[in-house]
């Protein structure tokens, strides 16, 4: 039976709202679950830059309660308290990516290789998490740092773990939201990551991000260098941009601790 077209419209209308408003009521019922987990999986990626991994979220998120610290700080190294968020694991490092980005472009005026004064960069909040020695609540074990930027197709993130001497790397995770898979995908393969333990980042007494080399394969790689991933070029380039904008952003802070600033401990 064939019918109107008055009918065919009419049905497509009200289809459309039905199944709009069923999708609307699964994410408005599943919202408050899906922020549950997303909150978990940082705290899991947060904690395995120090090497704590595991498949049980409720015991990591034991361990996470026990010995994570958090604060907030500026890019002048000052810790902050108003960072329009609940708490440091509420601050969007996206957001605060996006503010940073643009305002290290326009300090570079359009040369990608100028030398900027990081310090410059103004409202942008910097979460830093301290895993703290089993048993103590004072004794920091590592600095977590979260970095951001932009790899060959999307967003790209990490956490870097220092040392508490804030010159060596105790460990890093990456992660990606599309990178090709098998080429630039693989900075969040473990044998990627853990290259960049115990790497410098100082050197001569200055700061000095540890960059991934081009190709793969490399010898003579220096305390400040990991190997490349081969077919990853623009990848790489982007994690050296993140590498190089977020640990000049941490560097007033970082000398703060290796001059013992004891109230920033």
């Amino acid at each position: 039976m064939q019918q109107s077209n008055g009918y065919v419209i009419g049905f497509a209308v009200a289809m459309t709202v039905i199944i709009g408003g069923l999708l609307a009521t699964v994410k408005v019922v599943l919202k408050e679950r899906q922020d549950t987990e997303i909150a978990l999986d940082t705290k899991k990626q947060i904690l395995q830059a120090v090497g704590v991994t595991g498949d049980d979220k409720q015991a990591l998120a034991a361990i996470y309660k026990e010995r994570i610290q958090s604060v907030v700080v500026n890019a002048q190294g000052e810790q902050v308290s108003d960072f329009g968020a609940k708490s440091p694991e509420d601050v969007s490092v996206q957001a605060n990516w996006k503010v940073m980005k643009k305002q290290v472009a326009a300090l570079k005026g359009g040369d990608k290789k100028a030398s900027i004064d990081y310090t410059s960069v103004n409202d942008v909040n910097l979460p830093i998490f301290k895993f703290m020695k089993e048993g103590s609540k004072t004794e920091v074990e590592a600095y977590i740092l979260p970095v951001y930027g932009y790899g060959l197709w999307n967003d790209i993130w990490g956490y870097v773990a220092m040392n508490p001497d804030m010159k060596t790397i105790k460990g890093a995770v990456f992660g990606h939201a599309g990178e090709t898979p098998g080429l630039g995908a693989r900075m969040s393969d473990a044998d990627v990551q853990d290259r960049y333990q115990g790497k410098s980042i100082v050197e001569n007494g200055k700061i000095s991000p540890v960059l991934m080399m081009k190709g793969e394969g490399n010898t003579g790689i220096s305390d400040n260098e990991v190997d490349g991933m081969s077919g990853a070029t623009l990848t790489r380039d982007g994690l050296n941009e993140m590498m190089v904008n977020y640990l000049n952003l941490y560097e007033p802070y970082m000398q703060k601790i290796r001059g013992n600033a004891v109230s920033l401990r």
